[in-house]
């Protein structure tokens, strides 16, 4: 099992090395490029908005689909379409029409999906104890790619030079060439499937279709207050981190930065996201979700005072884009840890496309009124409503640990790093019956 584990956390590295090359482009001029095609900033924000929707409205299906027939199948599906889309911004960006940007932008989302998706199949076979770690590791790999993709954009754009494909389009035509290979990697090294794998694991009669439909998972949720803080956890911090960074580009290039500053700053934003998750699983994994959730949110609140305060010091944006990504990355790893602890092992993948609707739904509203926010008010401004998103977040955590202390001494069962008080689940059998 440890070496299929392994053997299994390798491919997952590798597609997210290449994923990460391919997502980071969009993140980093998709705004640049819908002020271009629709020739007004008010709406800059809805071509990063449609890729989280995409992403969003593609999880309960990619979820379904991995749920009857493996991780593989799905996650090949996601960079395929991640791959269309792509193709259609560029096609959008050459003729002119924003609507098909936005729809372009949709399917794009669906890499990033796949992307997400990744590290839960990095815990489908990890033990209890080392979960957030696994998770983690994969989430780490990304940095390599993602902090590369925005700063081969403007040398991909240049790429065309003399063609009708815009500048800031042609990267996203890499991006499609990005995604083909990474789910062509998916699909012939990720064998056998880890889902299946620890589906077929499990004690007999646990696995009835009934147990892994989402209504199943829907169920598991809500039986769980830990299932419900790990839902808002990753829905809160993928919000502010999102509309927090969406208008970054923009606001940049309100003071004077180009495109090469811009790539820069979202590569530093990328590195917080990616580059520390280990020490965000290890930290999960030692002191407890529930602490790593709350130093989560005390990021994020640094992060948004940085930024929205930084006005024309593009060092303190900088700054504050990489504590941003730390804070995502702490949350991401902690809730997503304590999500797969809380639900049943039938019912896991369900729950974690349910989290990915939630948290892609919730960024996408966020997006989409991030832009009017800068445009009406100010980007401090809207940094100062992305603080004031987390105080339900620790307002919920707070209570779970003290709920769970408080249980502690009456608790059966070993008390591990889970979290204050929480029972750590038994290891899954690693043989049938």
């Amino acid at each position: 099992m440890r070496v299929l584990q392994r053997r299994t956390s390798a491919v997952l590295v590798v597609s997210q090395i290449l994923g990460g090359l391919g997502v980071p482009i969009g993140i980093a001029l998709a705004p640049v490029l819908a002020v271009e095609v629709s020739g007004t900033e008010a709406v800059s924000g809805l071509a990063p908005t449609a890729s989280v929707v995409g992403t969003a409205l593609l999880s309960i299906p990619l979820a379904s689909l991995m749920t009857s027939r493996g991780r593989r199948p799905g996650l090949v599906l996601a960079y395929l379409i991640g791959a269309l889309g792509a193709a259609l911004v560029v096609v959008a960006a050459v003729i002119g029409n924003f609507p098909l940007l936005l729809v372009g932008m949709a399917g794009f989302g669906a890499a990033s999906s796949a992307n997400l998706q990744a590290r839960f199949a990095a815990a489908d076979l990890a033990e209890p104890d080392r979960r957030a770690r696994a998770i983690s590791t994969v989430v780490w790999a990304t940095t390599i790619g993602a902090v590369l993709g925005p700063n081969i954009a403007a040398p991909a754009g240049r790429s065309f030079a003399g063609t009708s494909i815009p500048e800031t389009a042609g990267p996203f035509l890499w991006a499609a060439g990005i995604f083909l290979v990474t789910g062509l990697v998916v699909a012939v090294l990720l064998r056998p499937d880890p889902l299946l794998t620890a589906r077929a694991l499990a004690p007999e009669g646990s696995q009835s279709a009934q147990s892994r439909s989402l209504r199943a998972g829907i169920a598991a949720v809500a039986a769980s207050s830990r299932a419900r803080l790990a839902l808002v956890t990753v829905a809160v911090t993928h919000t502010v981190m999102v509309s927090i960074m969406v208008m970054t580009p923009v606001d940049l290039g309100h003071h004077g930065a180009g495109l090469e500053l811009v790539g820069l700053v979202i590569s530093g934003h990328i590195a917080g996201m990616y580059a520390f998750s280990p020490v965000m699983g290890w930290l999960s994994d030692r002191v407890g979700r529930l602490a790593v959730i709350g130093l989560a949110a005390g990021l994020l609140c640094l992060a948004a005072l940085l930024a929205g305060t930084a006005g024309p010091s593009h060092a303190q944006t900088a700054a504050g884009l990489f504590v941003l990504g730390l804070g995502w990355s702490a949350g991401l790893v902690s809730g997503s840890a304590l999500l797969t602890d809380s639900v049943p092992q039938p019912a896991r993948a369900a729950v974690q496309g349910l989290s990915d609707l939630t948290m892609n739904s919730a960024a996408g509203i966020g997006g989409a009124a991030a832009g009017l926010i800068v445009s009406q008010a100010s980007y401090g401004w809207l940094n100062a409503i992305g603080a004031c998103l987390l105080l339900p977040m620790a307002v919920l955590a707070l209570l779970t640990a003290r709920s769970r202390t408080a249980a502690a001494p009456g608790t059966a069962g070993p008390v591990g790093p889970v979290g204050a008080g929480e029972p750590v689940e038994p290891a899954e059998p690693t043989a049938k019956g």
